[in-house]
């Protein structure tokens, strides 16, 4: 129950007041007010108790006050490949869309993360650019096995792998064995393995991309490739102890498989993003590389299965995989999707996206709330972030669910302006947005914390 001492100290002398009828404290909302100090929340009481503090707000009819999002799958690519995303344009981008905490993928970065060096060299690019907290996952590579441990002690949050070519040669695809072993690795020090779990043989044996057609496109990357990589990822976990996550999850028929492996008590937990909860092959123009991500957006049956997946606890959280590229990337003048990058940008636009479909569906914005704040944030072992309550980090957003804008990429603050959400409307906007008590906003230096496991 939200709360806080009694008596004159305990409702004077914060640094921050927050005031409204809908605030999503705990469980659920209510009208509460919310004192901050020292970049923490102290109290959360009942509207009307008279919090004093050196700030006050009073949220607006229209507005709510959510615990700020988490989003542990970014790509910021910096150091390296800084025109693709850099971390001043990323942590903009994501406090402009209520999140609040990001966590870096070690790849498209040069170096990538495998290796303490490497994370010693990111750290180093992004110190005093991030406007909001920021961490890192390392890398699993062929041959970084003993690097993996040192990695942890220097903080990292878990690691990545992938099981089919990552797009970049500098970070090469594990094996299956050698997967396993670094999972057998990782479980002696309880750290987490991120997949992404497609497989490269269901790959090589199926139709190959070629032009600007979607349908040839989708039917390269199959859902058996998922599903066969996903059953292995299952397998190894279970063989080893360790704890394995899978990366954004598009492949519906892999639900039950990993249903199961949860009700056997492997330790698996998965992710999907917003694309593939709201986007439909169907609708995908031939020559709309903007869309190009992979594994693919699927079709319309298989994005209901998605959702039924979350509402029944398989599926844990929803993150944006925000995977930009420069333009010239994506290939938009000639609509190739055998040569496009793939990868969508969507960290600025996950909640309203998100959001606007789960209005849709009659989901209270609670359960978007656990998907997205407090879902990732219990992935990375982050306590203090992504909840609302006594003794979290003030990282909140005030947020306008009932209001509708269409997106214009020029005004999103990513670096490159290119996205599948381009002239789309939405519902619900982010306002402001508090890290640790201090707001985001347009003259405000970047003032984010970097982060490691171990001093999160």
């Amino acid at each position: 129950m939200p709360g806080c001492g009694t008596g004159a100290a305990a409702v004077t002398g914060f640094d921050l007041v927050l005031r409204g009828e809908r605030v999503f404290a705990g469980t659920g909302s209510g009208p509460w007010e919310v004192g901050v100090r020292e970049g923490t929340i102290d109290a959360v009481v009942p509207l009307g108790t008279g919090l004093a503090g050196t700030r006050e707000i009073d949220l607006a009819p229209d507005e709510v006050l959510l615990p700020g999002l988490v989003d542990t799958h970014v790509h910021v690519n910096e150091p390296g490949r800084t025109e693709w995303e850099g971390f001043s344009s990323a942590t903009r981008a994501a406090a402009a869309g209520g999140v609040t905490t990001i966590i870096d993928m070690p790849l498209n970065s040069i170096p990538a993360t495998v290796s303490v060096e490497a994370l010693e060299a990111k750290r180093a690019a992004a110190a005093g650019k991030v406007f909001v907290d920021t961490g890192f996952w390392g890398g699993a590579v062929p041959g970084n096995t003993a690097s993996l441990r040192p990695l942890h002690n220097a903080g990292v949050f878990g690691f990545k792998c992938f099981l089919v070519h990552s797009g970049v040669d500098e970070f090469p695809q594990l094996e299956p064995e050698e997967m396993e072993k670094d999972l057998s690795e990782l479980a002696s020090f309880d750290s987490l393995l991120i997949v992404h779990a497609e497989d490269p043989q269901v790959i090589a044996e199926s139709p190959q991309p070629a032009g600007p057609q979607y349908a040839r496109f989708l039917a390269s990357r199959p859902r058996a490739a998922e599903n066969k990589a996903i059953a292995r990822v299952i397998d190894a976990a279970r063989r080893t102890g360790g704890r394995a996550h899978i990366l954004h999850l598009s492949s519906a028929e892999a639900l039950p498989l990993i249903a199961a492996a949860k009700r056997e008590g492997i330790r698996v937990t998965a992710e999907t993003c917003p694309h593939y909860l709201t986007l439909l092959a169907e609708e995908v123009p031939d020559g709309a590389t903007a869309f190009k991500c992979c594994p693919p957006i699927r079709e319309a049956a298989n994005r209901e299965q998605l959702w039924q997946g979350l509402a029944d606890g398989t599926v844990d959280l929803i993150v944006s995989d925000h995977s930009p590229s420069t333009p010239d990337l994506k290939d938009l003048e000639h609509g190739n999707f055998d040569v496009a990058w793939g990868g969508i940008s969507s960290l600025q636009l996950g909640l309203p996206v998100i959001w606007t479909e789960a209005r849709r569906r009659g989901i209270p914005l609670e359960r978007v709330l656990e998907w997205m704040s407090r879902g990732p944030a219990d992935l990375a072992g982050l306590t203090r972030k992504g909840r609302l309550e006594v003794g979290a980090d003030a990282d909140l957003a005030v947020f306008a669910p009932g209001e509708s804008f269409v997106v214009d990429p020029a005004r999103l603050h990513h670096r490159n302006p290119v996205t599948p959400y381009a002239g789309t409307e939405l519902t619900g906007a982010v306002r402001r947005t508090f890290v640790r008590g201090a707001e985001v906003s347009a003259g405000s230096a970047p003032a984010g914390r970097l982060m490691g496991r171990t001093r999160a």
